[in-house]
């Protein structure tokens, strides 16, 4: 049973790692659930302490991918409308994977700053911020699913 257990921990670590590019899978969680299958078995058993400080990890790497690219349209000059444009570009863009939740929030930034009567030099910096936002989602979200990885091959190996 721990090899199958082992097996299917490894799957989710690597699918939750495609997770972080591929906007259709949960990276993160997924590899969380991969961490709970490897605790599962004899051979590792994780202090419960780091499961819950994994869990609260995996809620904010979760939380921030969806607010970090409009902190990115917001700070890089954006007004309300460039962000309450980039919020709705990240919800349309959910239904044109998985190229819609890429340049949903860039194209959402940009026309809420051009219908709030902005300049497009203005609208694009607005965009371009959501767009760093939403890359540095991704960011986060491999360096979490990375240190997974990482815990699982030094628990198996130490």
């Amino acid at each position: 049973m721990d090899i199958l257990l082992i097996i299917l921990s490894f799957l989710c670590l690597l699918i939750g790692f495609a997770g972080c590019i591929l906007p259709v899978l949960p990276g993160a969680p997924l590899s969380y659930a991969g961490l709970l299958l490897l605790h599962f078995t004899d051979r590792v058993q994780f202090s419960t302490s780091q499961l819950l400080v994994w869990l609260v990890v995996v809620i904010v790497v979760q939380v921030l991918d969806y607010v970090v690219p409009l902190l990115g349209a917001r700070y890089s000059g954006g007004s309300r409308w460039g962000t309450r444009g980039c919020l709705a570009g990240t919800i349309v863009g959910l239904f044109f994977m998985p190229w819609g939740i890429v340049l949903g929030p860039f194209l959402g930034a940009v026309a809420g700053e051009l219908l709030g009567g902005r300049r497009t030099s203005e609208a694009l910096r607005s965009g371009l911020g959501s767009l760093a936002g939403f890359l540095l989602g991704t960011v986060l979200k491999c360096a979490v699913c990375g240190y997974f990885i990482w815990v699982f091959v030094t628990a198996l190996v130490g």
